[in-house]
């Protein structure tokens, strides 16, 4: 009986090894087919990922290496709607294998969608599908991930009110299941939402909140990076950027060490190199941005870099004009960055005043025509800016439009002969009181000796 229970388990051995020996030469062959011929390789895929076998652990990673081939493969045709049915498609392998693995498919998955750049409504789309199916079939913990994904990508769209009002839902269910890891970075997500909306309070409460969870769990260093960079934004925003420029940097190096596709790290390194020139540039020391590109410039070379480049130069010689044609000639690499757009928009505005008030200082009045034409302006540009420097009192001054001129007004010394007046009066009717004080005290004081005698 022994010997045939053995044999019999022997024989399932067999038989497993086979069929997935089979698994993997139809995989190979379905490789071979895919560089030739796609829809065959799609037909073979797909044949590979319904096949009946025993799901063990040596067939389940066959086909799931199938899986993501296909989806490989449709992502590089663009075939994006077969993405979401191969999900529904794949609905029986993933009852009979276990709800952590099948999270692993679908997030897999995702990431390889995510890898195409303008495919961000698709990427949508899929989340949204995989959330409903999560919806349907109970699947708490990956559908709580694949939401916390859906708002990041209706962040990076522009769609913040949706994408606050899925965060905020999600934060109350994660901090009753107290799921360290994903409330940091939803609460990463969410910092950047509100600083997106101009709400830097909550933004910065979000990001401590996302640090405080943090500490209670080991970070893997691309998150940490991304924290140090959300720290460096908002210290930016506020002024502060010696403390900006040092998360930057954190968060750059945290970046660079991570060996990515291109082997110079990860992407990111790239966008936390540039702020760091951002913020040397806002603190007045644009020629350290030299230093700068010459220890990093040659690794992440690219248009980001020289657009930075190009904006300290203008702002080292304090140029309007280099500073505009850096903006025509960069200008996706400037405008798609919401934190160097703002700051740069400052710059401008700080740099334009300043030159406008070095061209008028020898001058009581001037036409506008000439300071237009010494600072390499149009002349709408000009008049609109010193309108709204006399209105902010940076200029006392008056514009006669029908002349054309700037009329400027010689500085009034205020007269302070009335406020001292007022101050003296008002210390010598202190005098006076004191006096009065002192004068009634002492007239108590004899009319009470007086009155002793007479008891």
């Amino acid at each position: 009986m022994a010997d045939a229970m053995d044999l019999e388990v022997e024989v399932d051995v067999v038989e497993d090894t086979e069929a997935v020996d089979e698994l993997r030469q139809a995989l190979e062959a379905a490789d071979e087919v895919a560089a030739l011929t796609p829809d065959a390789a799609v037909e073979a895929y797909t044949r590979i990922i319904s096949i009946n076998a025993r799901v063990d652990d040596s067939a389940l990673k066959v086909k799931e290496e199938a899986l993501y081939r296909l989806t490989k493969l449709y992502v590089k045709e663009r075939r994006f709607d077969a993405v979401m049915d191969l999900l529904k498609n794949a609905n029986p392998l993933f009852v009979e294998i276990p709800k952590a693995k099948t999270a692993k498919i679908v997030r897999t998955i995702i990431e390889i969608v995510s890898a195409v750049p303008d495919a961000i409504e698709v990427q949508i789309g899929l989340c949204r599908q995989v959330v409903s199916w999560c919806e349907a079939e109970k699947r708490t913990f990956l559908r709580q991930r694949i939401q916390s994904k859906l708002a990041a990508l209706l962040f990076k769209s522009g769609e913040y009110q949706e994408a606050m009002a899925i965060i905020s839902k999600l934060l109350r269910e994660l901090k009753k299941l107290d799921d360290k890891q994903l409330l940091v970075e939803t609460h990463l997500i969410e910092a950047r939402i509100q600083h997106a909306l101009r709400n830097l309070p909550k933004a910065k409460a979000a990001l401590t909140t996302a640090r405080t969870a943090g500490n209670a769990i080991y970070v893997v260093p691309l998150l940490q990076g991304e924290l140090d960079n959300m720290s460096g934004t908002l210290h930016c925003e506020e002024g502060d950027y010696p403390t900006a420029y040092s998360y930057f940097l954190e968060s750059f190096e945290g970046f660079s060490n991570v060996l990515g596709p291109t082997k110079k790290g990860d992407p990111r390194a790239s966008t936390c190199l540039k702020h760091m020139m951002l913020c040397k540039i806002l603190q007045g020391s644009a020629e350290e941005v030299s230093p700068i590109i010459a220890k990093w410039g040659v690794k992440y070379a690219g248009k980001d870099i020289e657009a930075m480049s190009a904006v300290a130069k203008a702002a080292k010689k304090r140029s309007l004009e280099d500073f505009d044609a850096a903006s025509a000639a960069f200008g996706p690499q400037l405008n798609d960055d919401v934190l160097v757009q703002h700051h740069l928009a400052v710059l401008y505005e700080n740099m334009l005043e300043a030159n406008l008030n070095k061209i008028i200082e020898p001058f009581s009045c001037v036409e506008i025509n000439r300071v237009a034409e010494l600072i390499k302006l149009p002349i709408v540009k000009v008049e609109k800016k010193l309108s709204q420097m006399i209105l902010d009192k940076k200029i006392k001054g008056t514009l006669d439009q029908g002349r054309g001129q700037l009329i400027i007004h010689d500085e009034e010394k205020d007269d302070l002969t009335i406020e001292h007046g007022l101050q003296v009066i008002s210390n010598m009717g202190k005098v006076v009181d004191s006096l009065f004080k002192r004068a009634e005290k002492l007239v108590n004081n004899k009319l009470g000796q007086v009155a002793v005698p007479g008891q």
